[in-house]
């Protein structure tokens, strides 16, 4: 059987990445921009700590995607060995 185009794209690790990275931060973005909407309206923060707070999400994000990324590297390592 042919593998299709679509299924090669698929299996290549770095399209896989770039999937999970896409699909983490859309989730996550919607989640960022509800507190910081919070915090700038109903908190009645200065603006001073929005973009704090926006600076900070966006160095927690990429290590939080780090430490997801590399529990999925150690997972797919396991079980291509078995």
């Amino acid at each position: 059987m042919q593998v299709s185009r679509f299924q090669q794209l698929r299996a290549n690790p770095l399209f896989r990445s770039f999937i999970v990275f896409s699909i983490f931060r859309a989730f996550y973005g919607v989640g960022i921009l509800a507190v910081t909407y919070f915090l700038s309206t109903s908190a009645e923060a200065p603006l001073p700590v929005s973009i704090g707070f926006l600076l900070l999400s966006m160095v927690f994000s990429r290590w939080l995607f780090k430490q997801i990324k590399g529990r999925n590297n150690s997972i797919d390592t396991s079980e291509s060995v078995e």
